[in-house]
């Protein structure tokens, strides 16, 4: 446990607090979000000193300070502790293709983002954790599922921008495909600039582009 950290619980939800009227969330779920995301960045850092197998959940709760049973309450194993950390930087990913123009298509799209550098930098924290899904199992099944869990808005985003259906054969093909390409993009930058203080969300970007051009060719065989 840090120095002077007390072991805390989190707060109950009650009925009715989770939103505002206005449909923001509510100071109780900031904070219980904010939990989450505190506790995601502990998981890495015990996992990226003492590795997964060497780290209990208990320990990820004393890191935070906060009782086992609170962060049993958000997380239902240790490796899913990771899955705010995980799953922002996909959001991220996807609200920047809530602002794809209709009249660009989606190569033009991404290649503007690379040379504005709109995606913001990756943390060597996120970068960590990426890594490690390609060798811990049950880390990669975060890893998956924070992905799994983009399809459907993928799919949604996608069948608005054609007007079509989001469980149209063609849209879902097209969705997983894009959501392999990012999945793909983040892995490859995760590698290539992993020890790179400076990358900067171009490089991010760039790497993206390169697995959407990839994506793009179609099966070759």
């Amino acid at each position: 446990m840090r120095a002077g950290a007390t072991v805390r619980e989190a707060p109950s939800v009650e009925r009715g607090q989770t939103t505002q009227t206005n449909g923001r969330p509510s100071l109780v779920q900031r904070r219980k979000e904010a939990l989450r995301f505190e506790i995601a960045a502990e998981a890495v850092r015990l996992f990226a000193s003492r590795g997964v197998t060497g780290t209990t959940g208990e320990e990820i709760a004393q890191a935070v300070g906060i009782s086992a049973r609170t962060l049993w309450r958000h997380f239902p194993t240790k490796e899913s502790c990771v899955l705010p950390l995980l799953s922002a930087g996909l959001e991220s990913a996807i609200d920047q293709l809530g602002e794809w123009p209709p009249e660009t298509g989606l190569l033009d799209f991404f290649t503007g983002l690379a040379r504005n550098a709109v995606l913001p930098p990756a943390t060597p924290l996120i970068l960590d954790l990426i890594r490690m899904t390609s060798t811990d199992p049950a880390l990669r099944a975060v890893w998956l599922q924070a992905h799994d869990d983009a399809l459907p808005v993928l799919g949604e985003l996608l069948a608005r921008r054609t007007g079509g259906s989001a469980d149209d054969l063609r849209t879902k093909v097209h969705a997983a495909t894009l959501n392999g390409a990012l999945r793909a993009g983040a892995e490859d930058f995760a590698r290539r600039y992993g020890d790179d203080p400076d990358a900067a969300g171009s490089e991010i970007a760039a790497c993206l582009l390169d697995a959407l051009h990839a994506a793009s060719d179609g099966l070759p065989y």
